[in-house]
């Protein structure tokens, strides 16, 4: 590739930013926009910001041009997505500005190193890894989304699933009495073995007695053996780190979440890379939390009325503890979960890679996504989407009152040859919440004294169900569907409106949440929804701050609400 055009990648690149930085403002601070642009004042000083919308979307999916520093004299000058965020971030939290702003350049590098690498995606060809690596631009709302905890050039490049990254686990071999492990019993992709026996066979290793094997991706691997407590256990003898073993596997979106198509089952390790909000390392419950939900799958408490509807299940886990913990639950940053690989994988992709803008194709566009190549009739399918998608995952909560942190990433789309959907799935071993209301039925089905569910009040679970499902799911499908000209954006609310209202009779039959989240989604002015820029500078780590202060929320317009 020429200087000139890997220059034309990270002017684009940027821009890419400046639009996503864009969109946060003006959701976050009330700024209007509408056909011509926007003019907002920067705080605390006598600037302003004005930019030119060459796409308007009621679902916040904005695109502009021509953004600009307006002076007091009535000068300007372009300006780029560090400088716009560096402006509009005036008197935030100095420490979290500086860390955004690092954050930000970072993403920008990384997506103009993405950019350049072509890749072809068919129909014929497997789609889950052609999703998983499709994300170049990753979360069009949030103003670091690729950022990669400054990951060297030759990581980011064996790491990176948008690269096409695979690389060889590192295994460390540990004495159980340092390990704790937990499993579902008869889970279909364990093949009647203990997660210890399946480990060694993926590695290819026999532990010595007393010992088992625990995975860990690469960089992990390095980390972790400057941490005191781990340094401790090798010196103990308890812990022997044995370098990489066995086959090379795939990253997929999440980059902790491994793939290998010769395996029954994923492995989802924990990296203290810092990826959009969150450090990556699981905790005790969420480990717990994955084989919970399996154990409901098979009381027959989680149920689906859509066949062709499933959670992707995550049977067993295992991790190195610190033995200082008199408790014996303290993580050391070596575990692993893992997770089935369901039938038909070949044949899913998540949503986010299906709508995600692909590698430029001229020098002043992305190219168009894996849903706009093969999507011949977009109405009909958004259509389909919502009934064979969105509304089973409004039925389960209205069952069981779990409800699913279903985000584009987690969610996958099941599609034919033909690219007609046949069903959807959902994975994640970590968002599940549950409505308080709802707590002592999944107590009486596992007959324990506790759940590792995510238990907070009705009303938050519905809050959060209107973001994650709404807003970051659905709402974004029909926003990418119109900002690549698929179809018109009020047609295609139209859809999703008379979808929701078609589905209420059935809803209503399993429960009053699911009626009663529809009805709020079809009826209500505003809505709650995430505010990715303040949570970010508030410098709120999603996996571990409290449930009722888990991101910063706010009120935003209703896209679903038929303009007068």
């Amino acid at each position: 590739m020429s200087a000139a055009e890997t220059i034309d990648l990270q002017v684009l690149a940027d821009s890419a930013h400046v639009d996503a930085v864009l969109r946060c403002w003006v959701r976050e601070r009330g700024v209007a926009v509408d056909g011509d642009g926007i003019f907002t004042a920067v705080p605390g000083t006598p600037l302003n910001v004005s930019a030119s919308c060459t796409h308007f979307s009621r679902t916040g999916l904005h695109s502009f041009s021509d953004v600009a520093v307006v002076h007091p004299d009535g000068t300007r000058h372009d300006v780029g997505a560090e400088e716009l965020l560096s402006l509009l971030t005036t008197g935030a939290d100095e420490q979290e500005r500086s860390l955004l702003l690092r954050r930000t350049r970072e993403s920008i590098r990384n997506v103009s190193t993405f950019a350049a690498r072509e890749r072809s995606a068919s129909l014929d060809s497997p789609l889950f890894l052609d999703g998983e690596r499709s994300l170049l631009l990753g979360h069009l709302q949030h103003p670091a989304p690729k950022s990669r905890d400054e990951l060297g050039a030759d990581e980011l490049e064996a790491y990176s699933p948008e690269l096409g990254g695979r690389f060889q686990l590192h295994w460390f071999e540990a004495h159980r009495s340092v390990v704790a492990q937990d499993q579902a019993a008869d889970a279909p992709s364990l093949g009647g073995k203990d997660v210890h026996e399946l480990l060694a066979g993926i590695a290819g290793y026999s532990p010595a007695p007393g010992h088992v094997l625990i995975p860990a991706h690469p960089w992990q691997a390095a980390a972790v053996q400057q941490r005191g407590a781990v340094r401790e256990l090798m010196a103990a003898g308890l812990l022997r780190p044995l370098g990489p073993l066995g086959d090379e596997w795939w990253a997929t979106s999440s980059l902790r979440t491994l793939f290998h198509p010769d395996h029954a089952v994923m492995l989802k390790l924990s990296t203290g890379l810092k990826i959009t909000n969150s450090v990556r390392e699981a905790t005790a419950t969420e480990l717990k939390r994955g084989v919970e939900v399996d154990r409901l799958i098979g009381a027959g408490y989680i149920t689906h009325s859509d066949p062709g509807f499933t959670i992707v299940r995550d049977p067993a886990w295992a991790a190195v503890i610190d033995p200082s913990d008199a408790t014996g639950g303290t993580l050391t940053g070596l575990d692993v979960s893992l997770r089935e690989v369901p039938d038909g994988v070949d044949r899913m992709v998540c949503l986010a890679g299906l709508i995600a803008p692909s590698a430029p194709s001229g020098p002043d566009a992305w190219g168009p996504s894996l849903l706009a190549r093969w999507c011949t009739d977009p109405v009909a399918w958004l259509g389909t989407y919502v009934d064979r998608v969105l509304v089973p995952m409004l039925g389960l909560y209205a069952t069981t009152g779990i409800g699913l942190e279903g985000h584009q990433q987690n969610t996958l789309v099941c599609l034919d040859a033909d690219g007609a959907i046949t069903g959807g799935a959902y994975r994640d071993n970590q968002g599940y919440y549950l409505a308080a209301s709802r707590l002592a039925d999944v107590l009486a089905c596992t007959g324990e004294k506790s759940s590792t569910l995510a238990v907070v009040e009705d009303g938050i679970v519905d809050d959060r169900l209107t973001y994650y499902l709404l807003h970051n799911q659905v709402l974004s499908l029909v926003g990418s569907m119109a900002a690549e000209g698929m179809a018109d954006e009020e047609l295609l609310l139209a859809v999703v409106r008379e979808r929701l209202q078609a589905a209420l009779p059935a809803l209503a039959e399993e429960g009053p949440a699911g009626v009663r989240l529809v009805k709020r989604w079809l009826n209500a002015p505003t809505l709650p929804c995430k505010a990715h820029l303040a949570t970010r500078l508030a410098g709120i780590d999603e996996v571990v701050a409290p449930l009722d202060a888990q991101s910063v929320y706010l009120d935003v317009p209703n896209p679903l609400v038929v303009r007068a």
